[in-house]
């Protein structure tokens, strides 16, 4: 017997043990004090999971038209099919954003052939190229949004990702955020598509495109729409540190370990599909679920 054999285990400190009941929770089970939210929901069929992607679909983009991120025919939002995961579906071109309904969404495959949905109008052409370029690259990407924005176009215009510089941001720590300098103009190449889609990378949720915008990705349109909130009103912060920076006041960046614990307990995809809910819930009191019209027999799928 080795002579320390006997002595007794020492007990756990206190940061072990609150270390040990965080792993045993999720962060949405973390976040939640009582009855946590419950998880992303799940659906018994294809045609009510579509149903409800394109109703939160339509209403991402009334949240966004609320917040003020139109410009003209500019924005696309993408989601793919459940059913069908070399599809996906895409916002009409030049109809504003405020009046998007579930039955406008258009149903497009990789080659750009419009296959089902609302045939009354086009999709966005740029749009195409960039988002089937990254429902490609990543089967983990279901949905993305692109917006142009005030202040992430003022942003974009340094080619920088954004600081570290509070909480929020934090939730694009690391890999998850990263920036596009390849700008060329409107993309109408597969080339600009694809280039813009490794930019992103294996684990990026946002991009900072250089003198153009933001663009965000989710496991749901949720989490992309939220994450696309978040990246345009972070841009806007930043725009104002940086003029107090720039009349002597010090920037002061949160330390990488804390930066990092933000991100690990806030960033997965249950708690930024919660993050959501409260916009799309206010939207829906304000204006009543009228953009919830989606209906199966009308989808016009095409052989």
């Amino acid at each position: 017997m080795s002579p320390s054999a006997d002595l007794p285990t020492p007990p756990l400190s206190s940061c072990t043990k609150v270390e040990s009941k965080q792993a045993s929770k999720t962060p949405l089970q973390l976040i939640s004090q009582g009855t946590p939210l419950p998880s992303i929901p799940t659906f018994l069929s294809f045609a009510s999971h579509r149903a409800a992607i394109l109703s939160h679909m339509a209403g991402a983009f009334r949240v966004f038209a609320r917040k003020g991120f139109t410009e003209g025919m500019s924005g696309h939002i993408s989601v793919r099919d459940p059913e069908y995961p070399h599809l996906f579906w895409t916002n009409p071109l030049a109809r504003h954003f405020a009046l998007l309904r579930a039955s406008d969404m258009i149903l497009l495959d990789y080659d750009g052939k419009v296959v089902g949905g609302n045939t009354s109008r086009p999709a966005n052409g740029a749009g195409f190229l960039i988002h089937s370029a990254l429902h490609k690259a990543r089967e983990d990407v279901n949905a993305a949004c692109h917006c142009h924005g005030k202040a992430g176009k003022a942003w974009s215009a340094f080619g920088k990702k954004l600081e570290m510089i509070n909480q929020d941001i934090c939730y694009m720590y690391g890999e998850a955020q990263g920036v596009y300098e390849d700008f060329g103009g409107i993309v109408f190449e597969e080339e600009e598509g694809r280039k813009l889609a490794r930019a992103l990378g294996e684990k990026g949720k946002g991009l900072v495109l250089k003198n153009h915008g933001l663009l965000t990705v989710g496991g749901t349109v949720d989490e992309a729409a939220y994450l696309y909130t978040l990246m345009e009103r972070s841009a806007e912060v930043q725009l104002m540190v940086e003029a107090a920076a720039a009349n002597g006041l010090k920037k002061i960046i949160v330390d990488d370990e804390a930066a990092e614990y933000t991100f690990r307990m806030a960033s997965d995809p249950e708690t930024l599909y919660w993050e959501f809910q409260p916009d799309l819930e206010y939207e829906v009191e304000l204006m009543g679920n009228v953009f919830d019209d989606f209906d199966e027999e009308k989808a016009l799928f095409c052989s």
